[in-house]
């Protein structure tokens, strides 16, 4: 999956900076992961005073997730389209993906379409998933500037 390579260095996510960079509510993060829409793949909560832990690829994913609320699906709608993306091992990165009304469609030439949730017909809106990995990257980058570096007030990070 293309990132930069200060960006490839990322350790991990928490919660609160999922939710910054994906542009959603704590509230959304944890019941997707309670209702397995996406799950950490770095570190599950394991009780009080522990934090779950994303990859940037979960964060990409949830980021997609976020695409297609905002695009009209309802969350139903993407659960099944992400489900079908994750049995197709298609690369998010680089997929393109036509959204109707009430449905979406993996666009993988422009000869073949893969129907991603069954559904209607509508206006389409067709969106490069590639935009969304530039958004993510330059979201990281300036969550990583905005946070305070420990090394510079000279205490270890533990």
């Amino acid at each position: 999956m293309p990132t930069s390579p200060a960006l490839s260095q990322v350790e991990g996510f928490r919660g609160p900076q999922v939710c910054t960079l994906v542009g959603i509510t704590y509230r959304q993060l944890d019941y997707w992961a309670r209702t397995n829409l996406l799950r950490p793949s770095l570190a599950e909560a394991k009780g009080s005073g522990t934090q779950r832990l994303y990859a940037y690829g979960d964060v990409l994913e949830l980021k997609v997730i976020k695409k297609f609320l905002d695009s009209g699906l309802s969350l139903q709608a993407a659960r099944r389209a992400v489900e079908c993306l994750r049995a197709g091992g298609e690369d998010l990165a680089s997929a393109n993906i036509v959204l109707s009304d009430a449905s979406s469609v993996l666009a993988r030439t422009g000869e073949e379409l893969i129907d991603l949730v069954n559904g209607g017909q509508g206006v389409l809106n067709i969106f490069p998933l590639a935009g969304v990995v530039d958004e993510l990257d330059a979201a990281i980058i300036e969550l990583r500037a905005a946070e305070p570096d420990p090394a510079a007030s000279g205490r270890a990070t533990g």
